[in-house]
This record gives C-alpha cells, sequence and structure tokens, in this order.
C-alpha cells in the first residue's frame, strides 16, 4: 500500500508541480505589474461635462437604460431598448457611424497617444483583444512618446474608447489564461482542467503528509 501511493504521488506531484510553477510565475507577473497600466488607464486623459437630460428632445420612456456621453465635446444620448441600441443628438435623430478622421481625433482628445492608422473591426478575430466589445468597433493603431504601440478600440457610434491594448496586455492575458488553466477564452475559471489539477493538488498534499507521518514513524521504530 505504503508502495502504491509513494509513485503515485511521485507522478502526480510531478504533474501538480508543473503546473504549480505556472501559477507561482503568472502570480508574480500579476504581482509587478499594475493593472490600471496593463490596461492602459495610464494613458487616458477623460475629463468632465455637464449636460441635462432633459436638453435632448427625445422619448426615453420605454428605455431600460440611458446614458449621456460625450461625443468629441458633444453631447449625445445612448439608449438601450427592446429594439437594440440607439445613439441619438439632442434633436432625436439617430447618428451616423464616425469617420477614421473622428476616430482619430478622438485619440487626440482622450489620450496621450497619437494616431497612426485607423482599422475597421466587424467581425469576432480569433484571439481577439476586444473580448466582449459589441461590433462594429474602430481599432487605432497609436503609439506614445516613447515609440510604444497601442491598439485603441473605439466604438464608431459614441466615441467611447472601449478597449486599449499593449503589449503589456497581451502579456498579462497570457499569464492569465495560464493561471486559470482556459488557454483560448481566457474568462472561464469554472474549467475542467482547473478542477482536475486543484483536485490532484489535494491529492498530492494529502499523500505527502501521509507518507511524511509513515516514514516517521518507521523511523522511530527502527
Amino acid at each position: 500500500m505504503r508502495r502504491f501511493i509513494r509513485g503515485s504521488h511521485k507522478y502526480v506531484s510531478l504533474a501538480v508541480s508543473i503546473q504549480l510553477l505556472l501559477w507561482t510565475i503568472s502570480g508574480l507577473f500579476f504581482a509587478f505589474n499594475k493593472i490600471q497600466d496593463v490596461r492602459g488607464e495610464h494613458v487616458m486623459t477623460r475629463g468632465v461635462f455637464d449636460v441635462n437630460i432633459s436638453d435632448f428632445a427625445v422619448d426615453v420612456a420605454k428605455a431600460k437604460s440611458i446614458r449621456v456621453v460625450s461625443r468629441l465635446k458633444t453631447p449625445i444620448l445612448i439608449l438601450q431598448a427592446a429594439n437594440g441600441t440607439q445613439y441619438l443628438d439632442q434633436t432625436g435623430m439617430p447618428l451616423a457611424q464616425m469617420s477614421s478622421d473622428e476616430a482619430k481625433a478622438v485619440i487626440t482628445s482622450q489620450t496621450r497617444l497619437q494616431a497612426l492608422q485607423v482599422e475597421t473591426v466587424t467581425e469576432v478575430e480569433t484571439g481577439d483583444e476586444f473580448r466582449g466589445r459589441p461590433l462594429p468597433l474602430y481599432r487605432v493603431i497609436s503609439e506614445d512618446l516613447d515609440g510604444t504601440r497601442f491598439n485603441v478600440y473605439v466604438n464608431p457610434f459614441s466615441g467611447e474608447i472601449t478597449a486599449v491594448r499593449s503589449t503589456r496586455w497581451r502579456i498579462w492575458d497570457f499569464m492569465w489564461g495560464l493561471h486559470i488553466m482556459d488557454w483560448q477564452e481566457r474568462d472561464n475559471i469554472d474549467n475542467l482542467p482547473m478542477k482536475l489539477f486543484s483536485i490532484l493538488a489535494l491529492i498530492s498534499a494529502i499523500s505527502g503528509i501521509w507518507l511524511f507521518f509513515a516514514t516517521w514513524k518507521t523511523h522511530q521504530r527502527s
């Protein structure tokens, strides 16, 4: 029995140790990188603006939610209703999609970055960086004064910056996938590998403690 437990403990511990090493490496990366910098908050320069909902000639009675945001310093209304999301100006007219130049202007007005190129994203991509954001989006390739590249994702109707992505974020995202053992979606902590290795880690710990005391008792008798 002891030989079986010792042999099983050896191989289970090897598998668990590899994952523990990945957990430790990713944990160290998280500890030494501020999440605010990972999310690009340090390059944002968002301000505040005053507006009154009564300034809008819009019937909002049937709206599920209402938001007022600034689209290039112009207040607009975002209504979430049963038939979808509406982007309206102060007269209640639907807003057209922003141009590429306007998307660059958003970067100038809301960040410390210089906009270089604008791409339109209309489909979910493999390994996408804008995970969960509604499409379409503008991807504005930008850089800071040090030449560090950022992908800034802009809602083309509201002018809101929905995500800021950099190499640091991509490393964080990769490390997070290793940490929670969800290597594709990277947002599901309730996955089978995570459960399996947690159970194996528990078995390894219990068997290791049992072997320690079993060996200690044998040495005591000898």
